[in-house]
């Protein structure tokens, strides 16, 4: 094969994943070169926060097969990272020396966990969650703690502390905002998130203050390790035992930085409608790209769907049809027994209308900005979910006092 052809995707997530995938439906896998820095092959990401923390014999479920990639022709490079970008010479330094030429590179680096800057990297007791080997050592700090402290009331600690509850162990949330999930869903829902988790005991504080913190030695094997002891909160010195980081991500966009690529504000790697980068010869897609919506605003989405979405425009670039970006964004979120969706976005100004489900803890909010649908969140309504996504694909908006009938199933106005 021509290296001008080869396609050098890098990346070990479900963005990677779906675009190795629809390239090799399209005939087009052997030109595909998969370098991922983890050795794993691309696996499921949600179970992680879940059912992986729960259950100790569960590992990591790959999206596909080994054997698939060596059927469709794609070449995978695991636990090789790249270490460097030749715009150039369109060539990648790997780690194991190996010099990889492209053709079109996609970067699908995805996101890393944020840490705290005053708080020593390190530390025994203290973890963030993003790939399988984070969550294998949490699993085993869960399994000898008997109480944990979440610091971040966003999607991915509210998953860790509903898991770490199910487990039997105590657990606290420490959330700075006045509300939970303050960036991803409306404050009505959010509330009922947060009555749900403190009706399971666990201890929720809002507008939490955490101003300090104190370090102690740690003897660990034949060396010595250092540990987190306490956190000062609302001024109050509070003993820690586990604490889990849940305060955000941040792009993995390194790469595109050093390679001289066009990043925004928020960090993430600028592509243009098509996921094209600054470089037209490279791509970016899944949550380190920040592409431009239709509004006119730029995003950067945290979500397998997205991930799947992006990767679908890209297959379209790489095989020269331009077919612009334009999935309606969702979300979602399992915690406990608790099931959280999405569809579209929720722009200052909406009126909301709730929708009664089966049960009280069943109910979806339908949001209108004017008399035009932009947004539907769900709590284990997954049919509403559903219905709610094909309304906002389709541009219906059905009158409020008629869709939040929860006699009328939200279907029939599709």
């Amino acid at each position: 094969m021509n290296e001008a052809d080869r396609i050098v995707i890098v990346g070990g997530g479900h963005a990677a994943a779906q675009l190795c995938g629809l390239l090799a439906t399209a005939g087009m896998g052997a030109r595909v070169h998969l370098v991922c820095a983890e050795d794993e092959l691309p696996y499921q990401r949600p179970p992680l926060s879940k059912s992986f923390l729960k259950n100790p014999a569960e590992q990591p479920q790959p999206l596909r097969a080994e054997a698939w990639y060596a059927q469709s022709g794609i070449t995978l490079h695991r636990g090789d990272p790249v270490l460097e970008i030749d715009r150039a010479q369109h060539r990648l330094q790997l780690r194991s020396g190996l010099a990889l030429h492209y053709g079109q590179l996609v970067l699908a680096t995805g996101a890393r966990a944020r840490r705290l800057a005053q708080l020593p990297s390190g530390l025994a007791n203290v973890a963030a969650l993003r790939s399988a080997a984070d969550a294998e050592r949490l699993r085993n700090l869960l399994a000898g703690a008997t109480r944990l402290t979440v610091l971040g009331g966003g999607f991915i600690g509210l998953e860790i502390a509903a898991a770490a509850r199910a487990l039997g162990k105590d657990v606290m949330v420490l959330e700075s905002a006045p509300r939970l999930l303050a960036r991803s869903v409306s404050a009505e829902l959010a509330g009922f998130v947060l009555a749900t988790h403190r009706a399971s005991g666990i201890d929720m504080r809002l507008s939490a203050a955490v101003t300090g913190f104190e370090i102690e030695d740690e003897g660990v094997g034949d060396g010595v390790g250092k540990r987190l002891a306490t956190l000062t909160v609302d001024g109050r010195s509070e003993p820690v035992e586990l604490l889990v980081l849940g305060v955000g991500a941040e792009p993995e966009t390194a790469l595109a930085l050093a390679a001289g690529l066009a990043v925004d504000a928020g960090g993430g790697a600028l592509v243009d409608e098509f996921m094209r980068s600054s470089d037209p010869a490279i791509l970016a897609i899944g949550d380190c790209a920040s592409f431009p919506a239709p509004e006119g605003q730029r995003l950067r989405l945290e979500s397998v769907p997205n991930a799947n979405d992006q990767a679908r425009t890209a297959a379209a670039t790489l095989a020269g049809r331009l077919e612009p970006h334009r999935a309606l964004p969702s979300f979602w979120s399992e915690q406990g027994g608790l099931r959280l969706q999405m569809a579209g976005l929720l722009p200052a100004g909406t009126s909301s209308h709730r929708r009664p489900g089966a049960t009280p803890a069943s109910f979806s909010l339908l949001h209108y900005l004017g008399a035009q649908l932009v947004c539907v969140e769900s709590a284990n309504a997954p049919m509403d979910h559903m219905a709610g996504r094909k309304l906002l694909e389709a541009g219906r908006s059905p009158e409020p006092a008629a869709a939040c009938d929860g006699t009328v199933p939200l279907k029939s106005f599709i």
